[in-house]
């Protein structure tokens, strides 16, 4: 879709970018109401907030979206306009969805707004990034080179996960918490993710040129 006109994208990434912004501030706000639950400080349960993946995934797709719409020539802009940064976002977005609906769905039962919220996270924004991604992304941009980068963010989320749950006891994932499981069963674990993210990488890079030589003919 690369004939879209200038209108339809921005409305579009407008409604995108207030559904993740929607989304996050429901689940911050239903995070903050249970501190009476889990006894955690105001503090804590920010920090947990911003310690799954999933939050900071859909964070980085409202701000792409956002920036793009309103800012693109400043530097934040222009950074997150970029067709690989963007790329990336859809690759760690896809992963929560994917993650999630495959191995962390079944293991709890979210009710009333925090099923609303749950979903919004882990389908509804994931889908609406994605498919943003799929049409309105130019086509042969992406290098295979790209891969590497993408997985330093991954990289560092792991290593910070690890060594945060090493001082609190408190992990934002049951397949990667250490206490538990062990470092060697995690480290079984977060290979298996990075496998994923390689091979949906892989599959984003390989549409990106595909589509090029299909619409070429």
């Amino acid at each position: 879709m690369e004939k879209d006109t200038p209108l339809t994208r921005k409305i579009i990434i407008a409604i995108i970018a207030a559904t993740a912004w929607f989304a996050l501030a429901l689940q911050l706000k239903i995070s903050m109401g249970t501190t009476s639950q889990t006894g955690f400080s105001t503090i804590k349960t920010v920090t947990n907030f911003f310690s799954y993946f999933t939050i900071l995934s859909n964070l980085l797709a409202g701000i792409s979206l956002t920036v793009t719409l309103l800012t693109p020539a400043s530097r934040v802009g222009s950074f997150f306009s970029k067709i690989p940064v963007q790329s990336a976002i859809a690759v760690y977005i896809f992963i929560v969805g994917l993650v999630y609906n495959l191995v962390l769905r079944n293991i709890w039962e979210p009710e009333g707004w925090q099923l609303v919220a749950d979903n919004l996270l882990h389908v509804v924004v994931p889908v609406l990034y994605v498919l943003y991604w799929l049409f309105f992304t130019p086509k042969n941009i992406l290098r295979w080179t790209n891969i590497l980068p993408w997985l330093i963010f991954p990289a560092v989320y792991l290593i910070y996960s690890l060594i945060r749950g090493l001082v609190t006891s408190w992990y934002p994932y049951p397949f990667i918490h250490a206490g538990n499981l062990g470092y060697g069963k995690v480290t079984i674990n977060s290979l298996f993710v990075l496998i994923a993210i390689v091979a949906v990488s892989v599959g984003a890079i390989a549409f990106n040129k595909l589509t090029k030589k299909i619409s070429s003919h």
